[in-house]
């Protein structure tokens, strides 16, 4: 998606060791862009979304997962901790960031870019809870949304990952 502030790949993020960046380090790939939180009851869908990284990485796939504790306060930890949580209890080999916003004037940019996209019941706006998800194609077009209830390996998502990786 690119408009007068760039294209998504231009957006500067931080991840979880602390080092600046931006998306385009995974420009060229299909992405699953997901708020996480460590003491949130869909935490479980951790365990997923490795899943999905470890099945779909050699096609050229990548889940981003981006903690936030706007909700109920359930990412307290910090980026340590969050990333030693992870690592204990799900394996998280995917990229993880620092902590953002994902709603309101402290919305993180690449947020505030997100949640333009609306679902497929069309409701565009804010981020309802942990673990909402959105599909970027290879050219950095986003391509789906999916609210927080919708697990990972959902055969909507599954489905929309494959048809924008290559055979």
């Amino acid at each position: 998606m690119s408009d007068s502030n760039g294209t998504l790949y231009d957006i500067p993020v931080t991840t979880i060791d602390g080092r600046e960046t931006t998306l385009a380090e995974w420009a060229g790939h299909v992405l699953l862009i997901v708020n996480v939180a460590s003491e949130c009851g869909l935490t479980e869908q951790y365990r997923a979304l490795q899943e999905l990284q470890e099945e779909f990485a050699m096609r050229g796939f990548f889940v981003l997962g981006f903690p936030c504790n706007q909700f109920g306060g359930q990412e307290p930890g910090t980026e340590e901790q969050i990333a030693d949580f992870c690592d204990a209890n799900y394996g998280v080999t995917f990229p993880l960031f620092a902590k953002i916003d994902v709603n309101g004037e402290s919305a993180h940019p690449l947020y505030r870019r997100l949640t333009q996209v609306a679902d497929a019941d069309g409701e565009a706006g804010d981020v309802a809870w942990n673990f909402e998800k959105f599909v970027i194609d290879d050219s950095g077009e986003i391509v789906g949304r999916f609210r927080p209830r919708t697990e990972p390996d959902d055969d909507a998502i599954i489905d929309l990952i494959e048809e924008h990786l290559p055979v």
